[in-house]
């Protein structure tokens, strides 16, 4: 292979990887003995950790989200309590990159050879890590789970629509079909 065709190959594999390492990560669960048909109001409870400004953007996205499926908050005693949990923490990650001039293992005849050159940099970033919580008010159980996880940016408008982005595929086949419905 030419070192220009293998230099344009680890850049594609790199990217690939890359995009894979920080697309958005979202998971729900639920408690599939729940009937989600007797639910039509929810309050909220709280987020945790408090954060005036991140808490007003989190409860309007879901606040859409669940209004778009016929819910309707009230002030206290919904059929539903709402919990958010927000948490940040600082990941790293170690990217390799090769010069194409030889070495690599198998690139060569024998396994290897050449004047090649590797080059591994750090780098830290932010992962932010949402997960909103669903409790049955009479019964104190959870009932629905979701949870996003993504890369954060220094840009605060690029986070929130991460934010309206990951709580919209949360709620994207909410309410669940289950057992009792």
């Amino acid at each position: 292979m030419k070192p220009v065709n293998r230099i344009a190959a680890c850049t594609v594999l790199f990217l690939v990887a890359l995009g894979t390492a920080l697309a958005q990560h979202v998971k729900t669960d639920f408690d599939h003995q729940a009937n989600f048909s007797q639910y039509k109001t929810y309050s909220w409870q709280e987020i945790k950790p408090a954060n005036s400004l991140w808490d007003a953007r989190i409860k309007n996205a879901v606040d859409a989200q669940l209004a778009a499926k016929g819910w309707t908050q009230v002030a206290s005693g919904g059929d539903v309590a709402i919990v958010a949990i927000k948490t940040t923490q600082t990941q790293r990650s170690l990217q390799t990159f090769y010069d194409g001039m030889g070495g690599g293992w198998g690139w060569r005849r024998f396994g290897g050879g050449g004047f090649g050159e590797a080059t591994t940099t750090e780098q830290d970033y932010k992962e932010g890590t949402l997960v909103v919580d669903l409790y049955d008010t009479k019964t104190k159980q959870l009932i629905w789970r979701g949870s996003a996880e993504n890369t954060l940016s220094s840009k605060a408008d690029k986070n929130e629509k991460n934010l309206d982005n990951g709580v919209a595929k949360m709620f994207k086949k909410f309410p669940p079909s289950s057992a009792k419905s």
